[in-house]
């Protein structure tokens, strides 16, 4: 089989597209033919070495899956060749096959297509365990979302909408908002610090909370972190919730007052960690999402499609933060 492989840590210059002995699936493994690999910002961390699990190598990186079984390892109950599912890898996803634990693989409706379920659970499965499981998300309420043109951002734009919430979203130009409220935003704000302001956080806050509005946000899910971490806080509604889900402008330091002043809980989101430990909740948050999918309510914002020899520069699209949505590794099918 063909797979796009990291020998050694560094960027997606470093990837080679190599030819690799077929997986044969172990007992409780599908061998699944990969049709299309979702690529997502741990996928540029991993192959650097800078993400917080590090892969032994070789390896192809690529986390979500979607294909076809074509064979079953012992003790395999519940799956049959020929069924079509989507799955969660960690890494070999950039690969035309794949030999995985059958408790990582759903199976997937015959009206969704690869393309969609490769596109589908990292986003949308951590936006609804942050807004729901922890977030406690309640119809009508505001939720601000920073980062709202990416993946999760965009999936969090959808599932807050599809539970009846109202959703202002935060991204960092005119054209990333122009597509945060193509995918159902109400309102919206470009953020950016003002350097020639005498307290540029504080006037970025300033911008926020007209934004969303007196009463504040009672959510805020944040992928950013960095500077926008404290302006965030400052909109903040009483007993509001701000969900970290990770730092793609740093890591910041937030003024601990704010959240004490508004009685705020301050929430990590881990979504790996939480399929893993929590399997059975995990999949009834899926089976919902699939619910929405099949309702029109969410649908992958797919904007951009790469062949699996292309899957470097899928990678490097990530570098300069420029994607809007999603992109996939079309492999097969």
């Amino acid at each position: 089989m063909r797979a796009l492989v990291s020998y050694e840590p560094g960027g997606p210059d470093t990837l080679r597209l190599a030819s690799l002995p077929d997986p044969v699936p172990a007992s409780g493994q599908l061998l699944v033919s990969i049709a299309a690999c979702g690529v997502n910002f741990p996928d540029l961390l991993m192959i650097q070495d800078l993400y917080q699990v590090k892969a032994p190598r070789p390896f192809a990186p690529g986390a979500e899956i979607a294909g076809t079984v074509v064979a079953l390892g012992e003790g395999i109950s519940g799956f049959k060749v020929g069924d079509r599912v989507a799955a969660r890898c960690g890494t070999g996803g950039m690969a035309e096959m794949i030999a995985i634990d059958a408790a990582r693989c759903t199976k997937i409706p015959d009206t969704m297509p690869f393309r969609d379920a490769a596109a589908f659970q990292f986003t949308y499965e951590t936006a609804y365990y942050a807004l729901v499981t922890r977030g406690r998300l309640k119809q009508n309420e505001t939720v601000l979302v920073l980062g709202a043109a990416g993946g999760v951002g965009s999936a969090s734009i959808q599932v807050a909408k599809a539970l009846g919430a109202r959703v202002v979203a935060a991204t960092s130009s005119e054209e990333k908002l122009a597509f945060a409220l193509s995918q159902g935003a109400d309102h919206g704000l470009v953020y950016q610090l003002d350097k020639e302001s005498e307290d540029p956080k504080k006037e970025l806050a300033r911008a926020m909370k007209v934004a969303v509005g007196r009463t504040g946000a009672d959510l805020i899910i944040d992928p950013v972190g960095g500077f926008a971490v404290e302006p965030a806080m400052r909109c903040a509604a009483e007993g509001a919730r701000y969900l970290i889900l990770g730092f793609t402008a740093g890591i910041a330091a937030m003024p601990m007052n704010l959240p004490l002043l508004k009685s705020c809980d301050v929430l990590g989101i881990n979504w790996r960690t939480f399929t893993l430990e929590q399997p059975l909740q995990s999949a009834a948050n899926r089976a919902q999402l699939l619910e929405f999918y099949a309702a029109r309510k969410i649908a992958p914002a797919i904007t951009a499609t790469f062949a699996l020899e292309e899957g470097q520069a899928a990678i490097s699209a990530f570098k300069d933060r420029s994607v809007l949505g999603k992109i996939v590794v079309l492999i097969a099918g």
